[in-house]
C-alpha cells in the first residue's frame, strides 16, 4: 500500500544557495509565510506548512534549470533569464536586486557610440544580451565571454570595452571607466517552467510574494482634514479605489486613511500640510492583498 506523504508532488522552487541575492530571498519568502530550515550545506529543505520543496542552486543555472523542469519555480535575475535565453513563463518581479547593465570604455577611449564598436572586442559575461543590443545597431563584435573580474579586461588589453552590471559606479572609477550607454535595467524575478501544470500551488505562492512585494513599496497614511478640503486631499492620496474617510467628532473636520507609494510620502505630507491637513501618520505595511 503506498504511502500518502511520499506520493505527494511537492513542488520545487529554486532559490540562490550564496550571496546577498540567497540571503534577501530567503528573507522575502519568510516574510510571505514560506518557512523553512536549512541544515548547513544541504541543497534540500521542506517549507513547513505548502507542498513546496526549496532546492538551493547556483543563481545562473536557476534559468537553464527551470525551462529544463528540473525545478517548477525559481529566483533569479531577470538579466541571468534574458543571457539564457530560457523559454520561462515570467511570473512576478520582486523588487530586489535592482542593477543596470552597460557598456563600458576606459575613460580615454575615443569610443563614443555603438558604431564605433563595430569589430572591437568586447569583454562581458551577458554576450547574447550585448550581441542583439549591437545588431539592433547594425554593429558586429568580437566577444570576449568571462564569468568574471570583466572590469579590468582592457587594462589587461583583452578588451576594447566591456558590458557589465553597474551598480554604484565605484567600481569604474577605480578601474578608470567611463559608462557610454545602458544596454538595460534588470531586477530579481520569479520564474516558472512553461510544462508546470500544479497552477494552483504556484499561483498561492505568487500570490504571497506579490503581497509583500507591494507592501514594501506602500506606506498607509493617516491624518486629519477640514472638510472643506476634502476633494483636495483626495486628488493628493487617491488610493487605490478610494481613500477611506472617517467622520470627526467636529462636523468640521474629517479622517482620511489611503495607501501611498513609500518613496513619495514625504512630499505627499508636504503637500497635505499646505492645504491644511493636521496629525498626519505614516504606518509601514508588513503585507496585504490588493
Amino acid at each position: 500500500m503506498s504511502d500518502p506523504a511520499r506520493s505527494e508532488r511537492l513542488l520545487r522552487l529554486g532559490l540562490p544557495s550564496k550571496g546577498r541575492l540567497a540571503e534577501i530571498s530567503a528573507q522575502l519568502l519568510a516574510e510571505a509565510g514560506l518557512n523553512f530550515r536549512r541544515t548547513e550545506r544541504s541543497l534540500f529543505a521542506r517549507c513547513r506548512d505548502m507542498p513546496v520543496e526549496v532546492i538551493f542552486l547556483r543563481t545562473d543555472d536557476i534559468p537553464v534549470l527551470a525551462a529544463e523542469g528540473a525545478i517548477d519555480l525559481g529566483v533569479t535575475g531577470a538579466d541571468l533569464v534574458a543571457e539564457s535565453g530560457a523559454d520561462l513563463v515570467h511570473r512576478l518581479d520582486l523588487g530586489i536586486g535592482s542593477c543596470r547593465l552597460a557598456l563600458c570604455v576606459a575613460e580615454d577611449s575615443p569610443i563614443a557610440t555603438a558604431a564605433d564598436l563595430h569589430g572591437k572586442r568586447i569583454a562581458t559575461s551577458f554576450p547574447r544580451i550585448t550581441r542583439a543590443w549591437l545588431a539592433e545597431r547594425g554593429a558586429e563584435a568580437h566577444f570576449v565571454p568571462l564569468s568574471g573580474s570583466v572590469e579590468v579586461m582592457i587594462q589587461l588589453g583583452v578588451a576594447d570595452a566591456i558590458v557589465d552590471l553597474v551598480e554604484t559606479g565605484s567600481t569604474l572609477a577605480a578601474n578608470r571607466l567611463r559608462v557610454i550607454t545602458e544596454i538595460g535595467r534588470y531586477e530579481t524575478v520569479l520564474v516558472q517552467n512553461r510544462s508546470f501544470h500544479d497552477s494552483a500551488t504556484a499561483d498561492r505562492i505568487v500570490r504571497r510574494l506579490e503581497g509583500i512585494v507591494i507592501a514594501r513599496t506602500y506606506s498607509l497614511l493617516e491624518y486629519n482634514i477640514p472638510r472643506g478640503q476634502l476633494p483636495a486631499a483626495e486628488s493628493i492620496t487617491p488610493g487605490f479605489n478610494s481613500p477611506t474617510v472617517s467622520a470627526l467628532e467636529d462636523p468640521g473636520w474629517c479622517a482620511v486613511r489611503a495607501m501611498v507609494r513609500r518613496g513619495e510620502v514625504h512630499a505627499i505630507m508636504e503637500r497635505l500640510e499646505v492645504i491644511g491637513a493636521s496629525a498626519i501618520i505614516e504606518t509601514r505595511i508588513a503585507n496585504c492583498r490588493l
